[in-house]
Parts: C-alpha cells; sequence; structure tokens
C-alpha cells in the first residue's frame, strides 16, 4: 500500500534572518507610529535643511560659472583646498577665528556653570525665578539689537566715555576703533547675551543631584562651597563634558552676525573670521567654489574636533555623546 503524500509546510524564517528582522522593525514601528508622527517635522527639518543642502558641496570640486550651469563648470579638484593653505590671509582669517573661539570657550563657558551653581543656592523661589527670567532676557534679543546698544554705549560721545571723562577725568577710549578691545567686547557680548540661557541646561542636571548626598555632606561637616564642590560639581560634570565637546564642534564657528556687524575698517585685521571671509568672498566676489571649500573645511575641522574630544572624554571616564 502506498503512503499517502503529505503537504509541506512553509518553513518559518530564522531567528536573525533579513525577514524577521523587518518584521520585528516593522511592528516597532507601528506600535511606535504616534511618537514618529511627531518626530516626522523635525526628521522633515533635518533632511530638507541639513541634508539635502550637503549636495551643494559639489561646488568646491569644480570651478563654478553660474552662466554655463554646475554640469558644465570645470572639475578642478582639490584645487581650491589647496588655495586655502596657499593664501596668506586665510591663515590671519583662521587664527583670528581659533583665538574667538576659544576665548569664548575660556571666558564665556564657564559663566553659566556658576550662574547655575549661584541660582542653586538661592532658597527664596520667588526671588529666584524673578533672578532667572532677567537673565534669561538677553537672549531673546537679536545681534543687531545687541550690537546696536553697544555701539550707542561705546561710541566717542556715549555713555561710557561721557562717564571716563567727567566721572574718573580720563581721556575718551576708541572702543569701537581700537584693533586690541575687539576681541574682549565679542567675549563680553557673548558673556551678557548667552550667559543666562546657557544656566537652563545646567539647572536641569542639578534638579536631578540626590538630596541625600548635600544631608550626608552637611553630617559630616561640610560648608556650603565644599557641598558644591564634592557634590553638586562631580553630579553635572557629564553634562558639563557633554556640552563642552558640543563646544567644540563649533570652534570654526564665532557667530557670523555678530562679528559682521562689529567689523569696520579699524578692526577688520583682527576680527575678519571665517564666517566673515565666505561671506566676501563667496557674496561680494562670487567665489562660489572657493567659498564652498572653505565652508567644508571648517566643517572638517568641527568634526575631528568633536570626535577627538569624544575619545578623550571616554578615555577619562565619562560618557561622551556617542
Amino acid at each position: 500500500m502506498k503512503a499517502q503524500p503529505t503537504e509541506s509546510l512553509p518553513t518559518p524564517p530564522l531567528p536573525g534572518s533579513k525577514a524577521t528582522i523587518w518584521r520585528k522593525l516593522a511592528k516597532r514601528m507601528w506600535k511606535d507610529r504616534f511618537l514618529l508622527l511627531i518626530g516626522l517635522p523635525g526628521i522633515a527639518y533635518f533632511i530638507l535643511y541639513k541634508y539635502v543642502p550637503m549636495l551643494g558641496l559639489y561646488l568646491a570640486f569644480i570651478d563654478f560659472n553660474p552662466f554655463i550651469g554646475i554640469t558644465q563648470s570645470e572639475w578642478v579638484g582639490f584645487a581650491h583646498f589647496k588655495t586655502i593653505f596657499a593664501d596668506a590671509e586665510i591663515v590671519n582669517v583662521l587664527w583670528n577665528t581659533l583665538q574667538i573661539s576659544f576665548l569664548q570657550i575660556a571666558f564665556a563657558f564657564p559663566i553659566p556653570i556658576v550662574l547655575a551653581l549661584m541660582l542653586n543656592e538661592l532658597r527664596g523661589q520667588v526671588y529666584k525665578r524673578v533672578v532667572q527670567s532677567i537673565v534669561y532676557l538677553p537672549h531673546f534679543l537679536s545681534w543687531v539689537v545687541v550690537i546696536g546698544i553697544c555701539i550707542i554705549f561705546m561710541r566717542s560721545e556715549g555713555l561710557i566715555n561721557q562717564f571716563l571723562i567727567n566721572v574718573l577725568g580720563w581721556e575718551p577710549v576708541p572702543f569701537l576703533s581700537n584693533p586690541s578691545l575687539f576681541k574682549p567686547i565679542v567675549v563680553l557680548q557673548v558673556i551678557w547675551k548667552e550667559s543666562g540661557w546657557g544656566t537652563i541646561i545646567f539647572l536641569a542636571a542639578l534638579a536631578g543631584v540626590n538630596p541625600q548626598l548635600y544631608e550626608a555632606a552637611v553630617m559630616d561637616g561640610a560648608g556650603r562651597f565644599r557641598r558644591m564642590w564634592h557634590v553638586t560639581l562631580p553630579a553635572i560634570r557629564s553634562t558639563i563634558v557633554i556640552l563642552l565637546i558640543l563646544r567644540l564642534g563649533n570652534v570654526m564657528d564665532s557667530g557670523f552676525e555678530q562679528i559682521f556687524l562689529m567689523l569696520n575698517p579699524f578692526n577688520m585685521e583682527v576680527g575678519n573670521v571665517l564666517d566673515t571671509y565666505v561671506y566676501f568672498k563667496g557674496i561680494e566676489q562670487s567665489d562660489y567654489s572657493f567659498a564652498t571649500a572653505v565652508g567644508l573645511f571648517k566643517g572638517a575641522v568641527g568634526l575631528i574636533l568633536v570626535m577627538s574630544a569624544n575619545y578623550l572624554a571616554k578615555k577619562f571616564g565619562e560618557e561622551g555623546i556617542y
């Protein structure tokens, strides 16, 4: 008697197969569909305004002529990048950019930390909120307004010079035309405008510190400053490191709007930075390819600095950003 043929059952996919992985991914995306829908505007923003414009980096490798278009322009390879390192003006511009950036890191970066520590020590909640609101306000002023205020106060007949002349009996100080005062003024403007806003992240980190640590420190006889040094600062150290790494990524970005509005013929030698240099070359002189090459070089340097700082942070036991 012949055996009856049996129907072969479909073989289930292996746990590590592509079909299983895609099925799990689709199931998870369907489960989180509302979260993905909420995040869709942010994703679209980065795709449209961050990734799509990167196609324009092609201009850095051609001698772009707007009259014949991108496709017909001559391919020059790395010629524009060679010009970056051969141009004497670029060396001065790079030096100005690095000086201003590292001055901001050295003086403007720690101020929000100190301000957050001081605000955290306030016990009166109403007074604390009032102070917070006051120090936040300058952030919402545009750089046009901030620079306008500085010019009014620092010009020859401005309030500061009037005080120096009439009260202290000094000679008027040329704040706006003295090249040696340009970089300190730029750093002070950043401190005044952004320090209050920078405290938000640090105050949020301080809110997560375990109160029992302070109680234990008090029982051990630690005063307010010792509690701040041995409890508060170590608790927010990882936040400080992450923000410092992110700040190093923008070390080649000194703030175009602020610097551009402060520039004049007297301080151009010490105030011209990469951002303004790209503007003068790319917009005023229509050298789009060279300006694109400088921008790409700036981004590459920022990427290297972020990766290096993140590597060092992990070597010293911090989390890093990835």
